[in-house]
């Protein structure tokens, strides 16, 4: 094993790569005792048109099957539910999709060995059937009808769907109902095939383990898995630079009025050409603008302009997007003041390297948490394909004259709008 110093937190990672490509991250503590272990693979949402293996010919499958796939891995033809199985011994078990990936977790304090080679073997034995399948997509279903009736859930949805035309990132993850009837057992055997190879899959454990027992473990359970394909290929959208609809107003259930932003940015504009510097100076800057401490925020508290406000980026091939998300009695004025917040950016020095400090703090912090660990290597790894061991050092090399000329290259209006208004006072739709 490699052992990699994560640099200003007093903790090493070690890493291994199996001969089927699978890698291995280990985060081994001393003082903790409870682990986390993350087995992943870099397949999500977003990949819905791809060369199957054993083919030459690109498909498409229906859009929410990565989601689907996950669901149906917790069903094992010995009949043995891994939730209960896990719960024997008092450890939490769960899993994730996302656009860009899938991931099978379990955590606790009890039975690490025996837990990881269980996890390991689960998500490694498939088991499709036309019944279980068909008993699959009630349950998709009624869990799609509960996020349609979930004010957030809808902007965020809904958001997307404006800001891009062709990129999978418009379309919820879990897929629509009538996307959920399409699905077949082969379609997820050809998925689970094709993405859910050793050399497209990579572990992460942390917390109050044995990295030798770990390591043996994973080796006897999974180094004799082959690859079915050396490397998925995948369709790449010509996503338009502009957005797909402007804005858009809708009525739904709700007291108090919510609103999303969309701003897409193309990376090529942008510079940068390091995805991991960039990624720190825009994370800089919207911490800077729109903080739990920034002057944004102080100034529509005092206003009493909004009620909750949060933010996120989206990460395409080609561009980069800020979503803002907020509710407010008052949305075009709330929408007026972020608009002229982004248009008149200017940054304190002092400011600049107050966040920096503040940020290098909560890194230190953070460490000290198993499960934070783990995801946050979870998503460099993502990101960046790697561990980033280097990260308190880079975020105090951050240079505010790049900054600013970050800022001048960024232009606010290739931006759409979503306002959720209660039914009672909607007003027209657009």
């Amino acid at each position: 094993m490699k052992e990699i110093k994560l640099k200003g937190l007093d903790q090493s990672c070690y890493t291994e790569t199996l001969k089927n490509k699978l890698n291995i991250i280990f985060i081994p503590y001393e003082d903790k005792k409870n682990y986390f272990i993350t087995y992943a693979t870099f397949y999500g949402s977003d990949t819905n048109s791809f060369v199957p293996i054993g083919s030459k010919k690109m498909v498409t499958v229906p859009n929410g099957i990565a989601h689907f796939l996950e669901h149906k891995m917790f069903e094992q033809e010995n009949g043995v539910d891994p939730f209960t199985f896990f719960s024997e011994s008092g450890t939490g078990a769960n899993a994730s999709t996302s656009f860009d990936s899938t991931q099978y977790i379990c955590y606790g304090t009890k039975e690490f060995n025996k837990n990881l080679k269980f996890l390991l073997n689960y998500v490694n034995q498939p088991y499709f059937t036309d019944e279980n399948v068909e008993k699959e997509k009630g349950i998709i279903k009624e869990e799609i009808k509960m996020y349609e009736d979930i004010p957030e859930s809808v902007l965020e949805n809904k958001i997307r769907e404006n800001l891009y035309h062709v990129d999978p990132h418009r379309i919820d993850i879990a897929g629509s109902c009538s996307d959920i009837d399409k699905i077949t057992k082969e379609d997820l055997y050809t998925c689970y095939n094709t993405f859910y190879n050793p050399n497209n899959m990579f572990i992460i454990i942390a917390g109050n383990f044995n990295k030798d027992e770990a390591l043996e473990i994973i080796k006897e359970e999974l180094e004799k898995v082959e690859n079915r394909i050396e490397k998925p290929v995948v369709r790449e959208y010509k996503e338009p630079k502009s957005v797909y609809k402007k804005e858009e107003e809708l009525a739904i259930n709700i007291k108090v009025p919510k609103i999303a932003l969309g701003y897409k940015f193309s990376k090529d504009e942008l510079k940068i050409k390091n995805s991991l510097e960039l990624d720190l100076y825009l994370s800089l800057l919207t911490t800077l603008l729109f903080g739990s401490a920034s002057l944004f925020k102080e100034k529509m508290r005092n206003k009493n302009l909004m009620t909750n406000f949060y933010f996120e980026w989206d990460e395409l091939k080609k561009y980069k997007s800020l979503l803002i998300y907020a509710e407010t009695e008052n949305p075009e004025l709330l929408i007026d003041e972020i608009q002229h917040e982004l248009e008149n950016i200017e940054i304190n020095e002092e400011d600049f390297n107050r966040i920096k400090k503040v940020w290098v703090a909560n890194e230190v912090k953070m460490i000290d948490y198993v499960e934070t660990t783990v995801r946050n290597v979870y998503d460099d790894m993502i990101k960046y394909r790697k561990v980033v061991p280097n990260k308190i050092d880079l975020i105090k090399k951050l240079d505010i004259k790049v900054l600013e000329d970050l800022i001048a290259r960024m232009k606010f209006n290739n931006r759409a709008k979503v306002i959720l208004l209660p039914k009672k006072i909607i007003t027209k739709k657009k």
